[in-house]
């Protein structure tokens, strides 16, 4: 995986705006327009022209994920507080915590992203939620979970929420933790965690998916059929058609991990040598 802390336009800006807009004309049914993706978001070298079209075209609130690594600028805090909400993550509590879970940039510290998200704080006038990613061996214990939850009531989100490993993981030794250790540990943070992971997105009118939006979502991250059906409000057998193409044409591969079948993005190069 390559790792940069290089800022550039990565996506063609116009070309992003020019997809929101089309996607504005036919529809304005959304909860928020979220600003994430492969990567980090901030990186971007305008991700801030993408909310200020988004707070001036639409009504929807947006959101942008982020791990923090870039706030200690001012340049990406400013273009930040355009959002309506801005989710940071917290995983680890000192240097040696963040290399073991989160597997940084060499030139990024802890002290330098926790810093960063404590000034945001102080100048977002938004509402800043927190993410706490809590993996099984590595920072599970209620003795490191204090520890985090000690930095996350420095920084002072409006909420905290706990996830674990629910989608294939980059290593396979990644633990997830049950329900049940995720419930002890929420009530270590102050206000009281809330549990994330799998949850339900469905609306009461179905979204009509083709298949360009159902590999599109899962170039970003492999997903399982159940999760794509639950996403879009489709019957699993109308997205067993959509995944069968794109398998048979070789966009997409299945992989049994954990007892299920995930579908992930063929790569283009890929493809390719496939067919040499």
């Amino acid at each position: 995986m390559d790792k940069t802390i290089t800022r550039q336009e990565y996506v063609p800006t116009d070309r992003v705006l020019a997809e929101l807009a089309e996607w504005m004309k036919a529809s304005d049914r959304a909860d928020y327009i979220t600003l994430s993706g492969c990567g980090e978001p901030t990186l971007h070298s305008r991700f801030g022209d993408v909310l200020t079209f988004v707070r001036e075209k639409s009504s929807i609130p947006s959101v942008v994920l982020t791990n923090g690594t870039m706030l200690h600028l001012p340049e990406v805090r400013e273009e930040a507080a355009l959002a309506d909400v801005v989710k940071i993550s917290l995983s680890a509590w000192d240097d040696d915590s963040f290399e073991w879970v989160n597997r940084p940039h060499k030139n990024l510290r802890f002290d330098q992203l926790v810093d960063g998200e404590r000034t945001f704080r102080r100048e977002f006038k938004g509402e800043l939620w927190m993410e706490v990613f809590l993996v099984g061996g590595m920072n599970s214990t209620p003795r490191d979970v204090r520890k985090i939850a000690s930095l996350a009531k420095e920084i002072q989100p409006d909420r905290i929420q706990l996830n674990t490993s629910v989608r294939p993981p980059a290593e396979d030794f990644v633990t997830p933790l049950s329900r049940g250790q995720m419930e002890e540990l929420a009530d270590l943070f102050h206000p009281a965690a809330e549990i994330i992971g799998e949850f339900s997105t469905r609306h009461e009118e179905p979204v009509k998916a083709k298949e360009n939006e159902i590999f599109s979502m899962i170039e970003r991250r492999p997903c399982t059929a159940e999760q794509i059906a639950d996403v879009f409000g489709m019957h699993i057998n109308e997205v067993s058609k959509y995944l069968g193409k794109l398998v048979r044409t070789d966009r997409v591969r299945a992989e049994h991990r954990r007892s299920a079948v995930y579908y992930e993005a063929v790569r283009t190069e890929e493809r390719n040598n496939a067919h040499v």
